[in-house]
């Protein structure tokens, strides 16, 4: 079976909140003591390690099943699929839907369910259901996709990708200038041809033995600010835990696919922190004896002007480019590209794709 992408969809979210927002923001440290720094400094040494200058968020009025509906919406006009007859709806995420001013989690009904009656699919047979898997998800989503696929038991599935970072990220945490909005989509299906292509090979970790709580969530760096819902992490952990793990699962990962590394056009990884990206990036080039080609060739990157979308970053990166939306990225058939991520679990993942 030829497992492909037969079309790709994404919604950015409106509102622009550039780096210039947090001026008049007061950080505290997980102890509840307020940072000294001056904050202009802090956004500075910010921007130069993550690469994040802006990022959006939705509108007060919307939850992630409406973006991620739009998402899924676009994806399959571009596949050219009627909404009724996709099979199955798989929606990645972490916090589901949060109202604007609450960091209440509505997540019953199911996102996927939300959007499946957003989109109006009638189809009873169509079954939707969420995946809670860190930032790797949509790529994980992708996987179980694959799997269902293979059983022959399904056709064609919209695999979705998306959170609403803002409405848990804690304003008195200087970490909540990473996290940003946004979902992307995919449909995925077999298509019989006489070419290799589509989904080759993958592979998926979890480490949970120390690793479980390096991003959870929890109350305010503020002691006085009420709420326990905030996303947390600790940075400095998730940084050298990546660093260590995920170069490693990208080889595991392409060297089961049988290409040549040689022939690898693009790699995409999740959008967290560009500093990290490029030291993954050296890393993976290194276990195969090589330097890493120049980032700007062969590394696309969205984090700068939409910050860290969580699970939405890599399929809205993928459908910039597989449209022609990122200006000296593009892409044609018979190209090879790698797909890796790293999230709260700990999990990493990895897909390689042949167009």
């Amino acid at each position: 079976m030829n497992i492909v992408i037969s079309g790709t969809g994404s919604h950015t979210p409106c509102s622009l909140v550039a780096n210039s927002a947090f001026n008049a923001s007061v950080f505290y440290d997980v102890g509840g003591v307020a940072l000294e720094s001056d904050v202009s400094v802090t956004i500075e040494r910010f921007q130069q390690i993550t690469g994040i200058e802006e990022r959006r968020y939705i509108n007060n009025n919307e939850t992630l099943s409406d973006i991620a509906a739009v998402a899924g919406i676009r994806a399959l006009k571009s596949a050219k699929v009627d909404p009724e007859k996709i099979d199955m709806i798989i929606m990645a995420h972490n916090f589901g839907n949060v109202l604007q001013g609450s960091l209440q989690v509505d997540i019953l009904p199911s996102v996927a369910s939300r959007v499946k009656h957003i989109m109006g699919i009638s189809n009873p047979d169509c079954v939707a259901f969420d995946i809670v898997f860190g930032c790797p998800g949509w790529i994980q989503a992708m996987i179980v996709a694959r799997y269902y696929i293979l059983s022959g038991d399904v056709k064609k599935i919209l695999v979705i990708g998306g959170d609403t970072l803002s409405r848990v990220a804690d304003p008195y945490d200087r970490d909540s200038m990473i996290f940003a909005d946004g979902a992307g989509a995919a449909v995925l299906e077999n298509r019989d041809n006489n070419h290799c292509n589509g989904i080759l090979s993958h592979c998926s970790q979890t480490y949970s033995e120390r690793e479980a709580f390096y991003l959870y969530s929890g109350k305010s760096n503020k002691i006085d600010q009420e709420g326990s819902g905030y996303i947390k992490m600790q940075g400095k952990k998730v940084y050298e835990f990546a660093l260590k793990h995920v170069p490693d699962a990208m080889k595991t990962c392409f060297d089961k696919s049988g290409e040549d590394i040689r022939n690898l056009k693009k790699i995409f990884l999740h959008q967290a922190n560009e500093k990290m990206d490029h030291a993954i990036l050296k890393r993976f080039y290194k276990l195969y004896n090589m330097e890493a080609p120049e980032q700007a060739t062969i590394m696309p990157m969205n984090i700068h002007k939409l910050g860290n979308t969580s699970v939405a970053s890599i399929p809205t990166l993928l459908d910039a480019v597989l449209k022609n939306k990122y200006p000296g990225h593009q892409l044609r058939e018979g190209d090879v590209i790698l797909m890796a991520s790293v999230g709260a679990g700990m999990n990493i993942n990895a897909l390689t794709y042949k167009l």
